[in-house]
């Protein structure tokens, strides 16, 4: 060995010797000559195959004047000895010797304030000098931790990305090769590793990333939350590479962090935030990491687990289908952590970041698994945050916020999430929209099962149809969570629901009646049909005819304070149509409704839809109002106490335009079949003067269906009336043929024609000629009408009448024959009337 360390002395030497003028060529002032002078040595040295105990008796001789070189003005020379002096360290068998002259040198180049050496090529080739440096001597670096720092602080700000990727590797390398030294002086590198996470190129995050996890790994760990906030936001980075890396970073802390149990509840969050990545790869590892965690602190803590053993195995009932379930240390982790996470949470769930809300949202349905019935010590944070969370206009906040609220059905007894969620309920609180505790509250009804919630159905029922809560807000939003929870109830207590049937019942007649969705109107269609499927009701008039009192009395007690505003005018409404048959079976019951409502003391408005409702009613009277064939035993009722009222003439124009309501509801009891001839004969003497009156509105609508009323009316019991009944219609009726409306005009017309046909055999042409006369001279005169076919249409009414007195119009028709502007119809008229002359004297 004396002799082999000797002749490799002799070689060095001879080599070193060679080397002497080109050393000295190194101090030339010339570019070529440095350059050619380091090429030479390089050639003199690795190309000729010395040993390494040759290189390093050479290296030891070379590296003062290749560390000068690290200042050459020229980039070649410099670039050159960079590669020589990295080439000596992977060759040499001690390279530590160069410490003491190497770390200096680098210090001056790239640790200074200001960048010495400005090719960025030239950097990247120094850091990966020292980067070999760190791999190659190991804990022998111990002694310049300051120097490898302020290089570090630096190069991992440097401009150019490679150096920083370098440089965070160097950096991974050293802490793990100086472990019990790196802490002192790991917190300067926290900054600059911060300021780089979140450079523009991926590749440069990842590694900034990476380092973070080793210098936080071999530091005292008191910085580890000023890094924290850092990496939570690389966990919505654009590039997979780097939420990777976040994620193996934290799940090597909790593994391995010398102080990890103090930061359990800050690292936790950040691992299972990645078990909802959209990444598989990044899921299964997370997943990976975190039963590693939970195993490993089950291990460590066996003994403070015995007593939970039993508890911890089975699953609780209806555990979410296709999910498995965290293992034991998991659950327990989570649990012992959840009381210092859920305030973060539920401050994100609130972030004007909708990717924040996104993540922490899907982060709390991860927690509420794993925390299992634990959650019920923490209900009322969590109902808060759900409240807002749900209500959130992003759907994927929504979605899992959603799947939260069911996950504490499932967990958490009715009892206890009931007593604060329909206190919220009632009461919403002003940090929380008023849908978000409906939307919740679905939500958990959905998670619960049908045996936890039968002894509180009542409960739920009477608070969704406390007019407090199912009449608090017409907004799309609330009813659509209204209809929600009892689509909820009936979906999981399915028969039981025939306890509280009367409350839901209310709660959709009460959403139907403040939609203006048809969508929204239509599903509640459809759920009222599910309400009746689930008690094994035959259809939907079964369920009204089966709480048709109730929702009566209902109705009736708030009645006396009812507007136009009302919603309870709008239920009345739906329950009256949607009912269909039924409501006919219930017409006391109606009827004492209605009275109250259209009294004329009552607001104008109201009664205005009263009537309109009225209407719709009675023109489809026997399907209706009328199913049962007992409307007649109201009807007087109905007309001297409900209609006629409104038909009194007041003053302004909103008693106008509930007069013409009043006609619309008496034209459709005409109309619709609700009336016999015989009822409408025994009241049709205080109806007449009303009808009559009313021809003379100044609205032309009323006008009209006061026209179209006295036509319906003498259809109806014409024949019936007595003459001098008869004599009191017609002039009312001749007016109208002067109206400003062509309709009312027409309507008149046509009405007369029908007052003629019910002239029968009582009706005495001797007394009553004075009326025909007066009848044929007006009819005469609408007969010169400038328009065609109003005197087309005079003219068959014309026709008709002389049916009834042929001579006594054949005579009027004579003496005004001469003043028409034309008297083709007058002839047509004559023509006609000789006929029925002629006919009468042959008969």
């Amino acid at each position: 060995m004396a002799t082999m360390a000797a002749g490799d002395e002799r070689a060095a030497s001879e080599v070193l010797r060679g080397l002497a003028r080109h050393l000295n060529c190194l101090n030339e002032d010339s570019k070529s000559t440095r350059k050619r002078a380091l090429d030479t040595i390089k050639k003199e040295t690795f190309d000729k195959g010395l040993s390494s105990a040759v290189l390093q008796e050479v290296f030891a001789s070379l590296l003062k004047p290749l560390l000068k070189c690290l200042s050459d003005p020229m980039e070649r020379c410099r670039e050159t000895a960079v590669q020589m002096i990295g080439d000596f360290i992977r060759c040499v068998p001690q390279p530590e010797d160069c410490l003491p002259y190497l770390m200096p040198t680098l210090v001056h180049r790239l640790g200074g304030k200001e960048i010495l050496e400005p090719a960025e090529e030239l950097r990247l080739s120094m850091l990966e000098v020292l980067t070999l440096t760190v791999e190659v001597c190991g804990s022998r670096l111990a002694p310049y931790l300051d120097d490898m720092v302020k290089i570090l602080q630096r190069t991992i700000v440097d401009p150019f990305p490679d150096v920083k990727k370098e440089s965070c590797k160097c950096a991974v390398n050293f802490a793990k090769s100086i472990p019990e030294h790196f802490h002192m002086q790991a917190e300067s590198l926290i900054r600059p590793l911060m300021l780089t996470s979140s450079h523009q190129h991926s590749r440069v995050r990842v590694a900034a990333v990476e380092a973070t996890g080793a210098v936080i790994q071999y530091s005292s760990g008191k910085n580890l939350d000023d890094v924290l906030s850092h990496l939570a936001q690389r966990l919505f980075d654009d590039s997979p590479q780097v939420r990777k890396a976040v994620t193996s970073v934290v799940g090597s802390w909790l593994l391995h962090l010398p102080d990890r149990y103090s930061y359990f509840h800050k690292l936790i969050p950040l691992l299972l935030s990645s078990l909802t990545d959209e990444i598989p790869e990044i899921r299964l590892l997370a997943a990976e990491l975190w039963r590693q965690a939970g195993a490993q602190w089950e291990k460590e803590n066996e003994e403070d687990l015995k007593d939970k053993l039993d508890f911890l195995t089975s699953p609780p009932a209806r555990y979410p289908a296709g999910v498995e379930r965290p293992g034991r240390g998991c659950r327990e982790l989570v649990c012992r952590s959840l009381s210092r996470v859920l305030p973060a949470v539920g401050r994100d769930v609130g972030d004007w970041l909708a990717g924040t809300r996104a993540k922490t949202a899907q982060l709390l349905h991860t927690l509420l698994l794993h925390a299992e019935d634990h959650s019920t010590q923490h209900l009322q944070p969590l109902l808060s945050t759900l409240y807002r969370g749900c209500a959130d206009a992003e759907p994927d906040v929504r979605k899992s916020c959603l799947e939260s609220a069911e996950l504490l059905g499932t967990f958490v007894s009715p009892e206890v999430f009931l007593k604060l969620l329909l206190a919220h309920v009632e009461n919403p609180s002003s940090a929380s929209s008023s849908s978000g505790p409906l939307m919740v509250l679905a939500a958990v009804l959905r998670g619960s099962s049908r045996d936890a919630l039968r002894p509180h159905l009542l409960w739920i029922g009477g608070t969704l149809a406390h007019p407090d809560v199912c009449q608090e807000s017409q907004q799309s939003a609330y009813l659509e969570q209204l209809l929600a929870c009892v689509q909820a109830l009936l979906g999981v207590c399915e028969g039981d629901c025939g306890s509280i049937s009367l409350q839901l019942l209310q709660v959709l007649v009460t959403v139907q009646s403040l939609s203006a969705e048809p969508e929204l109107r239509d599903e509640v269609q459809q759920t009222v049909m599910a309400l009746c499927a689930v008690q094994g009701l035959g259809g939907v008039p079964e369920l009204y005819r089966q709480h048709m009192p109730q929702l009566m009395e209902w109705l009736s007690r708030t009645q006396p304070s009812w507007t136009s505003y009302s919603v309870q005018r709008l239920q009345l409404e739906v329950i009256a149509v949607q009912s269909g048959l039924v409501i006919g079976e219930f017409l006391p019951l109606l009827m004492a409704l209605l009275r109250g409502c259209v009294q004329p003391s009552r607001d104008p408005e109201m009664r205005l839809h009263i009537f309109t409702l009225l209407s719709r009613l009675l023109l489809d009277a026997p399907n209706t109002l009328d199913s049962q064939g007992k409307f007649c035993e109201h009807l007087e009722e109905f007309l001297l106490e409900l209609l006629l009222p409104n038909l009194v003439w007041h003053a302004g124009r909103t008693a106008a335009a509930i007069r013409t309501a009043a006609l619309t509801c008496l034209l459709a009891l005409l109309q619709g079949g609700a009336i016999t001839p015989a009822q409408l004969l025994s009241v049709q003497e205080k109806l007449t003067p009303h009808v009559l009156a009313a021809l003379d509105e100044d609205s032309q609508m009323s006008r009209l269906l006061a026209c179209r009323s006295v036509s319906s009316l003498l259809r109806l019991i014409g024949e019936g009336l007595h003459p001098d009944a008869l004599n009191k219609i017609y002039p009312e009726l001749l007016k109208r043929l002067d109206d400003s409306g062509d309709e009312v005009r027409e309507v008149a017309l046509g009405a007369l024609g029908r007052w003629l046909s019910c002239l029968g055999k009582d009706y005495d042409l001797l007394t009553c000629r004075p009326h025909l006369e007066f009848l044929f001279q007006q009819l005469l005169l609408q007969l010169d009408d400038p328009d065609s076919s109003m005197q087309d249409r005079v003219l068959e009414v014309l026709k008709a009448a002389g049916a009834v007195h042929p001579a006594l119009l054949q005579q009027e028709v004579m003496s005004v024959r001469d003043k028409h502007r034309s008297p083709v119809h007058c002839d047509l008229l004559l023509q006609h009337l000789h006929s029925l002359v002629l006919a009468q004297d042959s008969a």
